[in-house]
């Protein structure tokens, strides 16, 4: 299984509700509904600016958001 992260969002109280009006909507979880429409960026970003570069993506670390064993 791909190792999967988490990040703190913080979100105004109008776009906290928002988020979840949407997801109720769709049937989603407020966080499936947050990476759907993450992926959705992603993908607009990629017919826009073009792929990513998979060596630069392979470069950027990730260690700030692992997850910390205590």
């Amino acid at each position: 299984m791909k190792n999967q992260y988490e990040i703190k969002v913080r979100l105004s109280e109008d776009l906290m509700r928002k988020l979840i009006y949407v997801s109720e909507a769709e049937g989603r979880t407020p966080n499936n509904q947050f990476v759907f429409m993450l992926r959705n960026n992603i993908q607009y970003f990629e017919r826009a600016k073009g792929k990513f570069d998979s060596k630069k993506l392979a470069s950027i670390d990730l260690s700030e958001f692992e997850e910390k064993s205590e």
